[in-house]
Order: structure tokens, then sequence, then C-alpha cells
């Protein structure tokens, strides 16, 4: 690992853990031989996910940033905490992985966000829906409301 401060290639670990919810990710403490200094870096394994068709029909690689702001735009000045957004996010990279596909809609990863939404905020819901499926006027909106009272209705 090369040292942000000098540029030295040669850096011993100091200290290694697991970081986070799912342990996914590794946090080590470094230390520059050349220069003394300490740092931090961030390990996590990469796997490769299935590629995202696009309405248009062109592909992109999975971005988990789109999906965060999606979120984060939805759940704006909700009482959600930021874990529960992670754990969105792990959830929905975990169905990905487990679909074994090579490639998957934009559709798809919609409506699993949607799904987590309706779960955790219904508020943050509407907001995303709207956006996501282009509500149109007023009319729509109270649809999805009703639908969304009706659902809950029957879970209960």
């Amino acid at each position: 690992m090369q040292c942000p401060f000098c540029h030295a290639i040669d850096t011993k670990v100091i200290d290694s853990r697991a970081v986070g919810n799912h342990e996914q990710q590794i946090r080590r403490r470094r230390e520059c031989t050349a220069c003394g200094e300490r740092f931090t870096t961030y390990e996590s394994v990469e796997l490769a996910l299935p590629r995202v068709l696009k309405q248009d029909g062109s592909y992109v690689q999975f971005n988990e940033t789109k999906i965060r702001a999606g979120l984060l735009r939805a759940l704006e000045k909700r009482p959600v905490s930021t874990d529960a957004v992670d754990n969105i996010i792990h959830r929905i990279i975990s169905k990905l992985r487990a679909s074994g596909e090579r490639e998957v809609k934009t559709q798809t990863i919609g409506e699993w966000v949607m799904h987590e939404l309706k779960l955790l905020d219904p508020v943050a819901y509407v907001r995303f829906a709207s956006v996501y499926r282009r509500f149109e006027d007023v009319d729509a909106f109270d649809a999805e409301i009703k639908l969304l009272k009706e659902t809950t209705q029957e879970d209960a």
C-alpha cells in the first residue's frame, strides 16, 4: 500500500478489524516505514454484480450511489437512520447477487427499492413512487395512497 504522505510503497499493518453491520469490510490501520505517518485503509471484497438494462436498451454497471441518492431524496426530513438506508442497499445488493442473472432491468431494481421503502416509511415510499412512476397529477398520488392504505390494512 502506497503512503499517501510520502508515496513510499513499504507500509506495515498495525491493526485490522471488521467494520460495519455486515462485516463486509476490513479496516486496516497502517504505518509508513519511510516517514512514520499513520493512515487508515478499508478493504472489501469485490464481487461481480449483474449489468443493469435500462429502459432505452443500453447497459450500465450497477451503481450503489444512485440507489443511495434516490433513497436519501425520498427519505429527506424523515425520521430514518443512516443504518436503515445502508440495510436497504445491502438487501438490494444481496438480491442482485442471489438472482444469478447476468443482467437485471432497472424496473426490477426500482420495484425492490419501492418495496423496501413501503416497509420502512410510507411517506418516503409515495415520494419515491411519484418520481419512479412519473405521477402526472394529484389523482395518481391519490390512487397510490389508497392502494398503500389497502395493503397496509391487509397486512395488519
